[in-house]
């Protein structure tokens, strides 16, 4: 099973940067030197129709040496219905997409003024680039995996496990929930500054 979680209220809270309130103003005073990852805030649903806008943007405006990759996270998910199993694509981060930018005015102001999107996810008027742990995470999300026989495991609220597999391998977690019916439990995660609830199957998470 894949991650089954919207990180909106998350992220949002790590202070999404409202574009209208600083539209017509310097989005900030320093300009980043080096290309960095960084999460943009869209409306729901818009997340590919953002992408498309902004890379054809890039490509009319000739800023390919600027903003790089536009990314919308998605990752395999298997549903099963009467029986059957259903490979689908779902989108890890509804809401969300990735660039891939040296942020400076011009940059800033070509993506901040893409139509679906509302806003840059970081700290005042500056946006916060990702960490290179944050991106290897993010961007695996969207590798396929083989799916394993679900993992027999004793798991109690409260108890702290280590994720294996997944978009948040390698992360610590806190087990918030468990549902052994289903061969799966919730977990908080320290993502973008703040514990956020992602729903894992024990194949992927392990006692500390």
């Amino acid at each position: 099973m894949g991650l089954r979680h919207d990180i909106h209220q998350a992220i949002h809270a790590h202070s999404t940067i409202d574009i209208g309130e600083v539209r017509g103003a310097p989005a900030f005073p320093a300009m980043e030197a080096e290309k960095k990852w960084y999460v943009i805030h869209t409306y729901s649903g818009y997340e590919n129709k953002v992408k498309a806008n902004l890379e054809s943007k890039v490509r009319s405006m000739g800023m390919e040496n600027e903003i790089f990759n536009v990314v919308v996270p998605m990752e395999d998910d298997i549903e099963v219905k009467d029986g059957r199993k259903k490979l689908t694509k779902k989108k890890v981060f509804p809401g969300y997409a990735l660039v891939e930018m040296i942020v400076n005015d011009r940059s800033w102001y070509v993506v901040r003024n893409t139509p679906g999107v509302t806003g840059f996810v970081g700290s005042g008027t500056k946006p916060i680039p990702l960490s290179e742990a944050e991106v290897k995470h993010i961007l695996k999300s969207m590798g396929t995996e083989e799916e394993k026989p679900v993992a027999h495991i004793n798991l109690e609220v409260g108890q702290a496990v280590h994720i294996n597999s997944g978009a948040f391998e390698n992360f610590a977690a806190t087990v918030a929930e468990v549902f052994p019916e289903k061969g799966m439990v919730k977990v908080l995660v320290d993502m973008f500054g703040r514990e956020t609830t992602v729903e894992l199957s024990y194949n992927e998470v392990e006692k500390i």
